[in-house]
């Protein structure tokens, strides 16, 4: 499926990503902290996600609001 979308679709779609992004990394350092010592595992697993998360989160605000963050090399 290829459907065109116009640069204010795109950029709705980025925002909604970034939100559901937001939400999730939430929820998984939520779930690593209260997993800590009982589930390293788990907890470990969680950490994980969150990173994923993060990470996703830093590529969509540098599209949606270019040089706006601290350069890292």
């Amino acid at each position: 499926m290829t459907d065109v979308v116009d640069s204010d679709e795109l950029l709705r779609r980025m925002q909604r990503a970034r939100a559901y992004a937001r939400r999730e990394e939430r929820t998984w350092r939520a779930r690593s902290d209260e997993l800590g010592q009982a589930d390293p595992a788990g907890a470990r697993d969680a950490a994980v996600r969150t990173l994923a998360y993060e990470t996703v989160i830093r590529v969509l605000d540098e599209f949606l609001t270019p040089g706006t963050h601290d350069q890292e090399d």
